[in-house]
């Protein structure tokens, strides 16, 4: 019995002058990957990529870049502002932020759900601020009355905010998920900002499009009154800088293009879901059923 153990240990004692099974196979030298496929695959492999060119100016498709409008260097302006930039809409290929802070030297873009302390230094200091969200008539809301540029204008908040310059919190996402970051955030912005919405009508019956109609038409509003962040934080520059008028029309001329170049690769515009509650979407729902059923007799 101790000779069969003893012979079959044997068997597998490496030799003295011969590497060990392992670093037999360490040593073997593996083909590139094209070498070991056949021969249509390597081909596949050694083709161009197919994937889109994206400019490193604007980080945009090729096909659409706008390094050819936007301000370089940035805009600079007194007012200092802040964008809450909802994880979701950053995926999305048509948002208006990436080209607006390129566009604005004193502009920051925080990706996340909710303002909260210790999110960003700036607003931590508590300065001088607005934060740019539709008048709401839910009772339970915390913020601020909500004031309209031509009111802002003739508050003294503009007098507090010198010499360091007004704060703008906008918030970007879909307007459903804006409401819920809105409704988040509102207890801290309470502390040291006031909301402030454009001057004009936001109505809910009224099909949503634009403050500068088909022309700047990526993507209509579920209602009226609501406009894109870009278009909403030029109005407000507008209001709030000493060249606001120019400023103005700086971003609007870089929003056009984005519009123009863009147009030519969207399918035709649908309008946003209106923001209904259950109850009213059954109701609407219910109409609308019975409107065809009178057209059908």
């Amino acid at each position: 019995m101790h000779e069969e153990e003893e012979e079959a240990r044997s068997i597998y004692r490496p030799e003295p002058n011969k590497p060990s099974r392992g670093s037999h196979l360490a040593s073997v030298r593996m083909d590139p990957p094209a070498a070991r496929l056949p021969s249509d695959a390597a081909a596949a492999a050694s083709a161009p990529s197919r994937h889109r060119v994206v400019c490193p100016g604007c980080d945009r498709p090729a096909r659409v870049c706008l390094c050819h409008v936007i301000p370089s260097p940035p805009i600079p302006t007194a007012a200092r502002v802040v964008v809450l930039h909802h994880p979701h809409e950053s995926r999305h290929k048509l948002s208006t932020v990436p080209v607006l802070s390129r566009c604005l030297l004193n502009s920051t873009v925080l990706l996340h759900r909710k303002l909260r302390p210790g999110l960003s230094p700036l607003l931590d200091r508590s300065p001088p601020s607005i934060y740019l969200f539709p008048p709401s008539s839910s009772s339970s809301s915390t913020a601020s009355p909500c004031l309209t540029l031509s009111q802002l204008r003739a508050s003294d908040l503009l007098r507090r905010a010198e010499p360091e310059g007004l704060v703008v919190i906008a918030f970007d996402a879909t307007w459903k998920h804006a409401r819920e970051m809105v409704s988040a955030s509102e207890e801290y912005l309470s502390r040291f900002a006031v909301r402030v919405c454009l001057d004009f009508d936001y109505d809910e019956s009224v099909d949503g499009g634009s403050i500068y109609d088909s022309e700047l038409l990526l993507r209509k509003e579920p209602y009226g009154g609501c406009v894109s962040t870009m278009e909403a934080v030029a109005r407000v520059l507008r209001a709030v800088e000493a060249n606001g008028e120019e400023v103005e029309r700086r971003l609007i001329g870089v929003l056009k293009e984005m519009v123009r170049l863009q147009a030519s690769f969207l399918k035709p515009v649908k309008p946003r879901n209106k923001l209904l509650k259950k109850g009213k979407q059954r109701a609407a729902t219910e109409e609308n059923g019975a409107e065809a059923g009178a057209g059908a007799e």
